[in-house]
């Protein structure tokens, strides 16, 4: 895996000095104030789109990379209309050969070092945002770029979460984080400043789970650094709608879906368990997800034709389960089960919208190696790996399977996790992991609940301290959907 380095920036920035002219942005002179357009009201100097870098957060996919070159096109096309200079409008998953540039900051150096030289700010976009230049102007113009800005739309937890490491505690809500769907910025000497941090300070934390959060809490630097400054005009609403007019960003859509969703017969699932769970776990996905399915398999370590399940010859592990998956994988790329070009993986408590999913497919190749689910990073920030993270479900294209299985990928011991195993073996072939924001690794409880409520959600994981049934009725079933009685499936078994 090649990814850039430090002597590379500096490379960069002796050979920039040789060739750089100054502009009064890039030298921070108040001699160099432009006047406002006419009817703008501005609280610091003028800024125009030669002032601002913007970031697409694309992903190395074909489907996520078409929809990122679309926005990218719609930026330049926009900037035409109102009549200035085209920006820089960057495509992250091609700033350089490290695939964990997804999680920001390993790419900040570069960002910074290539951008910031002439840019006061760099803008960061997801492939559903849209801009409104004219708007987004205005906003930046308020705010002075030779001071330290994160801004963004604010987000608050009401109760501390595990997918925050219940950070703030005793009040969770004090802390704010931006939207990324709504678009957030930071002004370059934020930027500057954080880029030479991560090469001496890495994030407390290995792992990557909930970006939105983590960046905001690096940025925070426990009270050194800026909060997020909170901007009315990134909005999260649907573009074209009249709450969206004073808009600077609003959100393309929602859903993910790209034509007719993929065949029942297209997916077969693959549920993980284990004796322990036959009669607590088992009849919940009975009674809520299962009868979506039009293939599926039980795997258990013994074997239980009430359900019926199949044992694999592998012995049960009570975490890990890599050694489980990895016969998974080899039993259904055998084709002797089944020909269908999508596997799904989930646990036994998974809650899951099959519908949902399908939809979701309709949008991505199958003749692809196509691996998604809810992405999380381990060690992102020296070299590491993204993988799909096992509890929200794990989806692989036949290819992806094959070329995991040819591949030479092996468990190093039965209860290594099998998500992170797996993580690493794509990395190593060069194969993207790709994210979905609607699987959830975690229960509803666990998640900003306005985030959801603009989501068809896919999946969430754990029976812990929630009703199983009640939750797979709110959140994932749809509208004709009824539910069967527990006691009816209990006698099934």
């Amino acid at each position: 895996m090649s990814r850039y380095t430090a002597g590379h920036n500096v490379i960069y920035f002796c050979c920039s000095l040789l060739s750089f002219v100054p502009s009064c942005n890039a030298l921070n002179d108040d001699s160099c104030e432009k006047p406002p357009r006419s009817g703008t009201e501005t609280y610091g100097r003028y800024v125009d789109l030669r002032d601002v870098v913007f970031v697409i957060q694309s992903q190395r996919n074909s489907y996520h990379t078409q929809r990122a070159e679309r926005r990218r096109k719609e930026i330049l096309a926009q900037a035409q209309t109102v009549n200035q200079s085209s920006p820089d409008v960057v495509l992250l998953h091609k700033l350089s050969d490290y695939d964990g540039n997804w999680s920001i900051l390993p790419a900040l150096p570069r960002l910074a070092s290539q951008y910031c030289q002439t840019s006061l700010w760099i803008m960061f976009l997801q492939e559903e945002t849209i801009v409104n230049l004219h708007n987004l102007l205005q906003v930046l113009s308020r705010f002075s770029p030779r001071k330290e800005w994160f801004l963004g739309r604010s987000l608050h937890d009401d109760e501390p979460t595990i997918i925050h490491h219940y950070a703030f505690s005793e009040d969770p809500y004090s802390f704010a984080y931006p939207d990324f769907m709504a678009g957030w910025a930071i002004s370059c000497p934020l930027a500057k400043r954080t880029a030479e941090r991560v090469n001496y300070e890495p994030p407390k934390s290995d792992f990557t789970i909930d970006l939105q959060h983590e960046i905001a809490l690096y940025i925070w630097e426990e009270g050194r650094g800026p909060t997020l400054t909170a901007v009315n005009e990134f909005c999260s609403e649907l573009h074209g709608s009249s709450s969206a007019k004073r808009c600077a960003t609003a959100v393309n859509t929602y859903l993910s879906a790209c034509g007719k969703p993929v065949l029942k017969e297209g997916v077969f699932v693959a549920v993980k368990t284990c004796q322990k769970f036959h009669r607590d776990r088992v009849p919940i996905v009975k009674q809520t997800w299962e009868k979506d399915a039009a293939s599926l398999e039980y795997y258990s370590d013994v074997i239980d034709s009430f359900i019926p399940t199949v044992h694999l010859g592998v012995t049960n592990t009570e975490r890990g389960h890599c050694e489980k998956t990895f016969a998974i994988l080899r039993r259904f790329a055998s084709g002797a089960v089944t020909q269908a070009p999508w596997l799904l993986i989930v646990d036994d408590d998974t809650l899951i919208s099959l519908p949902r999913l399908r939809r979701l497919l309709s949008c991505y190749d199958p003749t692809e190696a196509v691996s998604v689910g809810e992405r999380y990073g381990y060690g992102l920030s020296r070299d590491g790996y993204s993988y799909i993270t096992g509890g929200g479900g794990m989806v692989f294209s036949r290819v992806a399977v094959q070329n995991i299985l040819a591949g030479g990928c092996s468990c190093r011991s039965s209860d290594a996790p099998d998500d992170m195993v797996l993580g690493m073996c794509l990395t190593t072939l060069g194969l993207p992991v790709t994210h979905s924001p609607l699987f959830h690794q975690a229960r509803p409880d666990d998640y900003v609940k306005e985030l959801l409520a603009r989501q068809s959600p896919i999946s969430f994981h754990k029976h812990w301290n929630i009703k199983p049934v009640a939750v797979y009725q709110r959140w994932l079933s749809e509208p004709d959907q009824r539910p069967h009685s527990l006691t009816d499936t209990r006698e099934e078994l």
